[in-house]
């Protein structure tokens, strides 16, 4: 007799594809399970069955079951599409995957599809195309599931092991990040590299004098400077960033920005940022109070106060705008004292200027223009800041003068801090009356502004004072005031920089005719 593809029926034997897989999480497992006991298995299986005919050997060798993007599964689905394997043999179903729901559609409708038999040979299932037992079908769901459960307990315990390392801040990635490398004597530890670290400050110093982003990543790469992927290369490391196309081996505007957010560089150990799920290729975000956070665990590359000072600037995300790319000294820190809109800065020949943001948009049925020139701006907060280094420093003097002729004993501090709080309240009381002035009409808004900013600097003075008794009393120095040392380091201004104003200021006002209203980061008030 002769079968319909012309073969004589004693002659008719199916092409079958022997496949074999093991993965690295079977490596401590029985010797078994290699790819060498596998493939001498089948193919005496193969030999011993009549109606098969060995085709080919398909091997994925150190490749996860949990998904089926393996050389040597793909291929053998090709040869499927094409219709040369006509039975799949496996040794059983775990070698197929450990995906359940993959796994099912494959042997359930994927294989009685393309008319294709399959046979995991020690689970005993042997299921022809055209088989349509329930009982087989839930036989092998059943053993799939349990076959299921490996990868997501072994996935359980290595992540509990991981988890272990990261709160106690051991460094458990497979690359350090630009800037450390890992200890020869323990990987899981961080040393600075010297050369990258020196990028880093250096991308910080740039960032802080007022270059975008984008103009620090183009000095780099005109400098020939390596970026993190390339430099690692360059260090023999065989690194792939999966964001990253094979031919961007260049700095650019988000590997910057990634450097001066990460906060490995001050010393702190941060990981778990993300997760990947099993069975899944691509890694999921986690919310940052998910993050394990370890502080001092390596020596940093950037101080804490220049970190903050950058993480300040990056959340104004100020514009460059800069023949040279930088950005102008006041970016994010203006808005108009009327409207609230961020000022728009000018180019105006012979001086730049700053218009109201609304203004400048709508024209005034919103606003008013508020138009101020950069250079009475700076002039402005820089007169203003020199006020406040003078106070401070005329203020230690003082009580250092005290101090040396005895006149106050540690026990008469208290009445000092009284009489300042008094001051306090009287120049509050003098602010809340010119605005009731203002309110009604009897002073102007000019007049009214003034008032505040010279009861505000009364204030800021007592306020001073308080501080200082306060650490006098407690047998404190001067400078064990956050804010007063900073004060202190500070000599006379000659001009402003972008530095000064993001470690001072918090936020200028500008209303009209040149009054300007300076709310500095150590006070809550101008």
């Amino acid at each position: 007799m002769t079968g319909k593809d012309g073969r004589k029926e004693e002659e008719i034997r199916l092409n079958a594809a022997v496949y074999i897989r093991l993965s690295k999480e079977d490596g401590d497992k029985s010797e078994s399970l290699s790819v060498a006991n596998q493939r001498m298995l089948l193919t005496e299986f193969v030999k011993k069955q009549r109606d098969l005919h060995l085709y080919d050997v398909y091997i994925d060798d150190g490749y996860t079951g949990t998904n089926f993007i393996r050389p040597g599964f793909q291929r053998m689905l090709q040869d499927i599409e094409d219709k040369k394997v006509e039975c799949v043999i496996v040794k059983d179903l775990s070698r197929l995957g450990r995906n359940m729901p993959k796994v099912s559609e494959y042997v359930n409708e994927y294989f009685p599809d393309k008319k294709v038999r399959f046979i995991a040979v020690n689970d005993g299932i042997d299921k022809q195309y055209y088989d349509i037992d329930i009982s087989d079908t839930m036989m092998i769901d059943v053993k799939n599931m349990f076959n299921g459960f490996y990868p997501r307990d072994i996935s359980k315990k290595v992540r509990s092991t991981f988890r272990t390392k990261q709160s106690n801040g051991q460094f458990i990635g497979a690359f350090a990040c630009f800037g450390y490398k890992k200890s020869k004597e323990d990987h899981n530890k961080l040393e600075v590299d010297d050369y990258a670290a020196e990028i880093v400050r250096r991308i910080f110093s740039m960032y802080l004098s007022g270059l975008g982003q984008n103009t620090i990543a183009r000095r780099l790469n005109d400098e020939g400077i390596p970026c993190p992927a390339e430099y690692k290369k360059r260090c023999g490391l065989h690194y792939h960033n999966g964001n990253r196309l094979s031919t961007t081996l260049y700095w650019t505007y988000s590997t910057v920005r990634r450097i001066l957010q990460n906060e490995i560089y001050i010393g702190n150990m941060v990981q778990n940022k993300s997760f990947r799920q099993i069975c899944k290729k691509s890694a999921v975000s986690l919310p940052r109070d998910k993050w394990i956070v370890v502080e001092n665990t390596h020596r940093p590359i950037i101080d804490k106060e220049t970190w903050e000072k950058v993480q300040v600037l990056l959340k104004r995300n100020a514009r460059q705008t800069g023949l040279d790319g930088s950005i102008h000294i006041f970016a994010g820190f203006l808005k108009c004292g009327d409207c609230g809109r961020a000022m728009v800065k000018l180019k105006r020949k012979g001086d730049d200027c700053f218009n109201c943001g609304s203004y400048n948009r709508y024209g005034n049925k919103l606003c008013t223009i508020h138009r101020i020139t950069e250079r009475e701006l700076e002039e402005i907060v820089l007169n203003d800041l020199n006020y406040i280094i003078k106070s401070v420093k005329d203020i230690k003097l003082l009580i250092e003068e005290e101090q040396n002729k005895q006149k106050r004993s540690r026990a008469d501090l208290p009445d000092g801090i009284q009489e300042y709080q008094l001051e306090i309240n009287r120049f509050t009381r003098k602010k809340e009356q010119a605005y009731e002035d203002y309110s009604d009409g009897i002073i102007s808004k000019e007049d009214y502004l003034r008032y505040q900013e010279k009861y505000e600097n009364q204030i800021l003075d007592a306020r001073l004072k308080i501080d200082l008794m306060n650490g006098e009393k407690e047998g404190q120095s001067f400078s064990q005031n956050a804010w007063i040392e900073r004060l202190m380091r500070l000599e006379q201004l000659g001009s402003l920089d972008r530095e000064i104003v993001t470690e001072m200021i918090s936020m200028i006002y500008v209303y009209e005719n040149n009054i300007v209203k300076i709310i500095y980061n150590f006070s809550d008030k101008a």
